[in-house]
């Protein structure tokens, strides 16, 4: 009789060469280098998952505190078998802003309109996950096939490439800091070794926070940082919470979000089984669960929907990183930050341009993780089905296009990875598609970036 797997792996110290192999989900690395891979976790989400609820007038401090709590609590119903981070989702901003009336500036005066509708779309979106856990991924495989899921991947890197330019586009010596934001990372990435080498995105950020410092205290270019916010700020102190309000129309607005989660997470989740060569399928729906039941925890206290990270998957792309504790780290860092309004001080100095730098490669690494999964699928763009369905997607999802459904706008991501899937199911007659263009080897996928 075939033992019955237990929720959690058994987690085993990593054995390996830093310069040569990867740390796999199971594997845990001596704490010392654990905190730091961590807190890099911690600064590559913060500047999403800071700028989403500010785009939809929630308090950035109670979302940061909440996507700790979560990101532990997700690690926890998933057993520790997918590597990821929750932040903020950006999908959820558009139904909000219809939902609420929200203008764009200050606090969100109708922000119970907006939980309760959250809350009811994580109970969709877990109830999803229950699902997928009963019968599996293969109705889900079957509308999205490699070619579809290596679209939604580079969808979501490209769809957030714009917002990232402009960012650091507010000035000429804003653009040039964040080409040495990028300068100061590739350096790490490329003539290092070991754990800095692993560590390239927070110390190419330090290096470059320096360079800006010298740059603008010093030498008076540009803006300079502000260290007075750090003084008045309080060292410890709770955020404000909210209590949610079911509204039927704010409800019918925001819960279908829960379909665009399931397609964005699932594109994350394929390309860290891509990275990683291990198959997540059997976890898949445990990880909607997850997701589900950490957002609406997060709405039913004032914090925002949840998402799994790309940026922390582009960290670990590039760091061969994919240990599930340290995302527990990086959740306890988060924690640190929403109770710490001074802590939160502090990593506010950090300047839009270099967090901009920071972005335009991770949000290129995970365009380019979508790209592997076409490769490693053998994918046939011989064929005028294939070529279709990833040129109509691709341009969607990088230009923006965005349908609407009465008042609910679809956002990029999600029109851009409905017309893959329509597509995809029209093109092929509703044929499995990895018959046609090739077996799926997901489970063999190499990483994304080599070292």
């Amino acid at each position: 009789m075939q033992k019955k797997e237990s929720w959690f792996p058994e987690f085993k110290p990593y054995q390996g060469n830093l310069d040569t192999t990867p740390v796999q989900m199971d594997e845990y690395l001596p704490a010392g280098k654990s905190i730091v891979l961590g807190l890099q976790h911690a600064f590559a989400m913060f500047g999403a998952t800071v700028l989403a609820p500010l785009l939809m007038g929630f308090d950035p401090n109670l979302t940061i505190l909440i996507t700790g709590i979560g990101t532990i609590l997700f690690f926890l119903i998933t057993g520790g078998r997918m590597p990821s981070y929750l932040g903020s989702s950006f999908a959820f901003i558009g139904a909000v802003a219809a939902a609420t009336g929200y203008a764009g500036a200050g606090s969100n005066p109708n922000i119970a309109l907006a939980l309760g509708g959250t809350i009811v779309c994580g109970l969709i979106y877990a109830g999803i996950g229950l699902i997928v856990m009963k019968t599996g991924t293969s109705w889900i495989e079957k509308l999205m096939p490699p070619i579809v899921t290596g679209a939604i991947v580079m969808i979501i890197g490209l769809n957030l490439a714009p917002v990232t330019i402009k960012s650091v586009s507010a000035s000429s010596f804003d653009t040039w800091m964040a080409v040495v934001t990028i300068i100061c990372i590739s350096m790490v990435a490329v003539f290092t070794r070991g754990m800095v080498r692993r560590l390239l995105l927070l110390l190419g950020i330090v290096a470059a926070y320096f360079i800006y410092f010298l740059m603008t205290n010093v030498m008076g270019f540009g803006t300079p940082i502000n260290f007075s916010i750090i003084s008045e700020a309080a060292w410890m102190g709770l955020p404000t919470f909210h209590s949610p309000v079911f509204n039927a129309n704010a409800i019918l607005l925001i819960a279908p979000v829960a379909l665009i989660l399931v397609a964005e997470n699932l594109g994350h989740f394929k390309a860290v089984s891509g990275m990683t060569g291990k198959n997540l399928d059997p976890y898949m729906g445990r990880a909607f669960f997850a997701d589900g039941v950490c957002t609406s925890m997060s709405a039913s206290v004032g914090g925002t929907g949840m998402t799994t990270y790309a940026e922390n998957i582009g960290v670990m792309a590039v760091t061969k990183v994919y240990s599930t504790t340290v995302f527990v780290i990086a959740g306890v860092f988060a924690i640190l930050l929403g109770l710490s309004p001074k802590f939160g001080a502090v990593i506010s100095t950090i300047p839009v341009a270099l967090l901009g730098g920071a972005s335009i490669m991770v949000f290129g690494l995970i365009t380019v993780a979508g790209a592997k999964i076409w490769i490693d699928n053998k994918i046939d763009f011989t064929k005028n089905s294939t070529l279709i369905i990833a040129a109509v997607s691709l341009i969607m999802g990088a230009g923006n296009f965005s349908l609407k459904i009465g008042i609910f706008d679809l956002g990029g991501i999600g029109t851009a990875t409905l017309a893959a899937i329509a597509l995809n199911l029209f093109l092929n007659r509703g044929e499995d598609a990895s018959n046609s263009v090739g077996e799926n080897t997901a489970n063999s996928v190499t990483p994304v970036v080599n070292q």
